[in-house]
């Protein structure tokens, strides 16, 4: 009987799980209906989710269900929680277009290619299952989530928000109490403890016979409800000991009595099975054939299974399982390390070195004690592959066993440094600082000394506003050595100083990159030498004077291609340099490419800020739901690598949703951050949103007291931001002096580069200083430039303070019509504060604000959005489909699925809503 099998044999349908399993029950119930969805079930280990998971899918016998299981040893390895679950479907290969084909063989090693693009990936695999899913519905079935491979889980989050036009349904078994990060937005059931009744049930029916009521409350007890806990406490204990008045020990915590009972069992077995035990825990695969070739090669005759089974240790069917993950780290552990290393010998030797090289480089690596050469550069070998695939956590891992085992010591340095760099982006600091110090105790050669050195700077200082002075020594030792690096160290220098602002001598630490930056001669990245001289010419000299340079920059860095960097963290200064050329294309490109290019090198501890920096812009386009998801995403990552606490983005996302109360503690709380990290860029930052906050309640003395304290600093990134917010906040409160100045320094900047974001702004500000029919013409023409512009949060800004003009002109009927379209747009941005500040300047009218209302587009997904609009711009079937990479008969069935939805018949009336159809989300979930 199979794992599976035994699952369902042995479910108890308790009452306090119904509401859990009605939901899911209710999901597949859609999906054999020809609907999809999926669902994250959450709950600790043992607790009962894959049997809640076992019992629903009864109520779809029908479907075709795809399995594929998390493994402890392979969260290192990237797609291959993904690879497990899609094997059944590889023949439908064929039938996805060349891109998606190409980036899911490079993905399962099928084929050789750069890292592929995970968003072709996750197409890939949205598009074999909605292919199988023609013939019959399928269900995938993903247990313990927590231990698949990061990029296996992005995928699979990516294909679980789309497949709701399909009879599709992803069901995710995951440890712990709230879904993590990468599934955020999937629907969760949490799946608690037993009540009491039912828990009293569980007990009962594996105990036959009386039981004292003391020793059966304590066990329920310290069972907290958890089912397998209850089993596994039970399992073995003698009849007398528990009617006898037996205790549990109070100072074992039920996952240590669990992996005592599962320790009590191993020992009970024969010698030769706990061996095979040792095997099956070694080689996660499940795969029985080398399974059983590795026990052959050990000695280990079949019949060594009949004990395993028996004890419940194990199950060989058409793959190889423990009863629970608990098991195999139990077997494993209490096995000893030269026992570990004997099966880890056979594994790599019945390891094909052609279909599975790195698996064999990892056993092979396990089953030595002392140094191998050879080992050590197969495993160098696995670690140059794992990276290619973006697996920068698998990369660590294969260096640092590589240079554990090397026997010269200046290979085993070099490996330790490479190593610690991979940690490093990995988000492992504690684990890259050991790995730079053994690096740095061994002989590397000058460029190396030079790049550790760096290293351990980036990994001690973090985001610390006092890097700067380090890091230009560091960049100043690797001058003679290499350019490039020195090139990206010195940038990093200046973008420290920068960070520091008010809390440290930004301006010196300029000058002092400045100075060492213009000795040094070499011919690095030509776009990178433009950002750094721009940028320091801006900290020194001023924005004026610094305005060409920044131009000339931003015309290198948007096109450039950067494949050759070694470092990706060259563009969150360039993000910023953006909004301070007023250039939205140049703002979402980098910022994009920012979180694109950090995602596929791996590097999770850079990937939290490219995150919010593109939350910043979805903030500016007034996508306040993108740029929550993102910041959410951000967050979760960054407390994974141990840095805690909110950022600035939350903050600015809060006020511009008008929350006083949130706005107010985090403010309080980044501000504390700060000054502890000696950001003063982002103290400044704080008084920006905090200004936004009070314009948009009309607490206005406040919001320039905070926007003058932003701008006396002139940050690089936030002029464009903070001078509207003074000017506005200036004029309410009677400070003309104020709002002129502001006005100054905002049309130097504005007539610069004279975008229409730009020109807008300015405009609008221009027209709060003035008074008739002066003030309306700047009125109508901000609101006509920021139409053209994506600054939608600023054009609803421009209609709301429009209508507050026309209000006071005695205007009612044409500020009434300005008002209402105002709240309307700031209602539906997410933009409360202003919207309620519009919604009072309408009763100021004598009119009520109008009740939201749904339009006929809402029914439309966010794919199906995009399709209509691509249909609507004239794009063909086959134009969309390479457009959205998908097959053109897909784009058709979402065609229909759109002309009912909105009760068309024909292209051509989909091309007369053209202006009617609301803009693209920029769905970005499988990005992050």
């Amino acid at each position: 009987m199979t794992a599976s099998a035994r699952g369902r044999s042995q479910w108890q349908r308790f009452r306090s799980r119904e509401v859990e399993l009605s939901a899911v029950e209710d999901l597949l119930r859609e999906v054999g209906a020809g609907r999809g969805g999926a669902m994250v079930v959450c709950g600790e280990a043992g607790i009962g989710k894959t049997a809640l998971l076992e019992q629903a899918l009864e109520v779809i016998p029908q479907a075709r269900r795809l399995d594929a299981a998390g493994q402890e040893f392979e969260t290192e390895l990237p797609f291959t929680a993904l690879h497990e679950l899609c094997v059944p479907l590889l023949d439908g290969l064929d039938s996805l277009p060349g891109p998606q084909r190409a980036a899911l063989e490079v993905a399962f090693a099928v084929r050789e290619g750069a890292a592929p693009d995970r968003f072709r990936v996750g197409l890939a695999v949205l598009g074999l299952l909605t292919g199988a899913a023609r013939e019959r519905p399928v269900v995938c079935v993903v247990d313990d989530t927590d231990w698949i491979d990061d990029a296996s889980a992005q995928v699979l989050a990516f294909v679980a928000r789309r497949v709701g036009d399909s009879p599709v349904a992803l069901l995710f078994a995951l440890r712990g109490a709230v879904a993590s990060g990468r599934f955020a937005g999937l629907p969760v059931r949490t799946v608690t403890g037993l009540g009491t009744e039912d828990a009293l049930a569980l007990l009962s029916s594996r105990i036959h016979a009386p039981l004292d009521e003391r020793i059966r409350d304590q066990i329920l007890a310290e069972s907290r409800g958890n089912p397998l806990a209850l089993i596994e406490l039970v399992r073995g204990i003698g009849m007398p000991e528990l009617a006898g008045g037996f205790g549990l020990p109070e100072a074992l915590r039920v996952p240590e009595r669990m992996e005592a009972a599962y320790r009590e069992r191993l020992a009970a077995l024969p010698e030769p099975t706990r061996r095979l035990l040792l095997v099956a825990a070694a080689e996660p695969l499940g795969e029985p054939a080398l399974f059983w070739r590795a026990a052959e090669l050990l000695g280990i005759g079949i019949e060594a299974i009949t004990a395993a089974e028996e004890a419940g240790l194990l199950d060989v069917g058409v793959d190889v399982r423990f009863p629970h993950p608990l098991a195999r780290s139990v077997v494993y552990r209490a096995a000893a390390p030269e026992e570990r290393r004997a099966v880890h010998q056979a594994l790599a030797q019945v390891t094909d070195p052609r279909r599975d090289a790195d698996r064999r480089a990892w056993h092979r690596a396990q089953s030595v004690l002392l140094p191998d050469e050879s080992i050590a550069g197969e495993l160098e070998r696995s670690a140059d592959r794992a990276h290619a695939r973006g697996g920068v956590a698998a990369a660590a891992g294969f260096l640092e066993r590589a240079a554990a085992l090397s026997p010269d010591p200046g290979r085993r340095a070099g490996r330790a440094l490479a190593a610690a760099r991979f940690k490093q982006q990995a988000g492992a600091t504690e684990a890259a600082i050991r790995l730079v110090t053994t690096a740095q105790a061994g002989p590397l050669d000058a460029r190396r000394h030079a790049l550790a050195e760096l290293l351990r700077v980036q990994l001690e200082m973090g985001g610390h506003g006092g890097a700067a002075d380090r890091l230009l020594d560091a960049a100043r030792g690797l001058e003679s050595h290499d350019g490039l690096w020195a090139e990206m160290t010195y940038l990093q220098a200046l973008t420290a100083a920068i960070g520091a602002g008010r809390l440290g001598e930004s301006r010196r630490l300029a000058q002092d990159v400045r100075t060492a930056r213009a000795a040094f001669v070499a011919a690095p990245w030509r776009p990178v030498q433009l950002l750094l001289d721009a940028l320091a010419a801006q900290m020194i000299d001023g924005y004026t004077v610094a305005a060409p340079l920044l131009g000339k920059a931003m015309d290198a860095l948007v096109p450039a291609d950067s494949a050759q960097v070694p470092d990706g963290r060259w563009l969150r200064p360039a993000c910023g340099v953006a909004p301070d050329l007023w250039d939205e294309h140049a703002w979402s490109t980098l910022a994009e490419r920012y979180v694109r290019t950090v995602r596929e090198s791996g590097a999770l501890i850079e990937l939290p800020v490219a995150l919010r920096c593109l939350a910043l812009y979805r903030i500016h386009t007034g996508e306040f739901g993108d740029a929550a998801s993102l910041i959410a995403v951000a967050h979760d990552l960054a407390e994974a690598n141990g840095t805690h606490g909110p950022s600035w983005a939350d903050m600015a996302l809060a006020a511009w949703r008008g929350d006083r109360e949130r706005t107010a503690a985090m403010s309080e709380t980044i501000a504390i951050l700060a000054r502890e990290r000696g950001q003063g860029w982002v103290l400044s930052a704080v008084d920006y949103a905090t200004a936004v906050l009070h314009n948009a309640t009309g607490r206005y003395q406040v919001a320039a007291q905070t926007a003058r304290a932003a701008d006396e600093h002139d940050e690089p990134g936030l002029s464009a931001f903070v001078l509207p917010e003074l000017i506005e906040a200036a004029t309410r409160t009677g400070d003309v002096a104020l709002a002129e100045r502001a006005l100054e320094r905002l049309v130097q900047r504005t007539r610069t580069f004279g975008t229409e974001w730009a020109l807008g702004i300015e405009a609008r500000s221009r027209a709060l200083l003035l008074a008739g029919s002066s003030a309306e013409d700047l009125y109508e023409e901000a609101i006509d430039r920021l139409g053209r512009s994506r600054a939608a949060v600023q054009l609803a800004r421009a209609r709301l303070v429009y209508g507050e003009w026309l209000r006071r002109e005695s205007r009612r009927g044409d500020a009434r019509v300005q008002l209402r379209i105002a709240h309307q747009e700031l209602t539906t941005i997410g933009a409360a504060g202003f919207a309620a500040r519009a919604a009072r300047e309408l009763s100021a009218c004598g009119d009520r604000p109008p009740e939201a209302t749904a339009t006929p587009f809402d029914r439309l997904t966010a794919q199906e959005l995009k399709i209509a609009r691509l249909i609507a711009e004239g794009a063909t079937s086959k134009e969309a489909a390479g457009r959205l990479f998908l097959s053109p008969r897909t784009i058709d069935a979402h065609v229909r699925n759109i002309f009912k939805k909105l009760n068309l018949t024909s292209r051509s009336q989909l091309r007369g809503l053209r202006t009617r159809l609301p803009a693209d989300p920029h769905d970005t979930d499988m990005t992050y």
